[in-house]
């Protein structure tokens, strides 16, 4: 299955293709105290992940917490961002999460209850957004970049999360994925 990705157009109906070809996955969060793995994309091949982020579409709960991305390779993972995770507790409409640094750095949330400027991670950053890249495990094995959070008394919320991607093999592709929440 190919991806129903698209570039974005300027005014001149010229492509944006800076941030390379766009997927995106909507979810709700759920309650339970515990950790929750949402899968949001499926990449098959080689390619380079040029943004990563979310924007909250309902607003968070209390209790969202220790949320980071990871890939996900049906055995082993490896992180894209702090596994310590970053604390999105009562994130409001409009707010965003995002990958601005290299894995070993916590997303960033941007709330939008107070405003405030995502700026890049140093003067030597790329852009805002810091690429890398994802290789599918040889196999045909299904591999996924995921969102995790923690709650430890329930929390509501919804977010639609955007990857923006460059193939960097003849078969490099995302798709949103298909996986339930676990």
């Amino acid at each position: 299955m190919q991806s129903a990705a698209s570039f974005s157009r300027d005014a001149n109906r010229v492509p944006i293709t800076k941030p390379g070809l766009q997927v995106k996955k909507s979810i709700t969060l759920v309650t339970g105290n515990t950790t929750h793995y949402f899968p949001l994309f499926t990449v098959t091949g080689a390619v380079e992940v040029m943004t990563l982020y979310g924007i909250v579409t309902t607003a968070l709960g209390s209790n969202v917490t220790a949320a980071y991305w990871r890939e996900q390779d049906q055995t082993t993972q490896a992180d894209i961002s702090l596994n310590t995770g970053t604390t999105l507790s009562s994130a409001s409409i409009g707010s965003v999460i995002a990958r601005i640094s290299v894995a070993t750095i916590a997303l960033s949330l941007k709330n939008s209850s107070a405003g405030g400027v995502l700026d890049p991670v140093a003067a030597t950053a790329p852009d805002v957004f810091m690429p890398f890249v994802v290789v599918q495990k040889t196999g045909s094995i299904k591999t996924e970049i995921e969102f995790v959070y923690t709650t430890n008394n329930g929390s509501l919320g919804a977010i639609q999360f955007f990857c923006g991607f460059i193939p960097i093999s003849t078969d490099g592709d995302v798709i949103p994925s298909t996986t339930d929440a676990y």
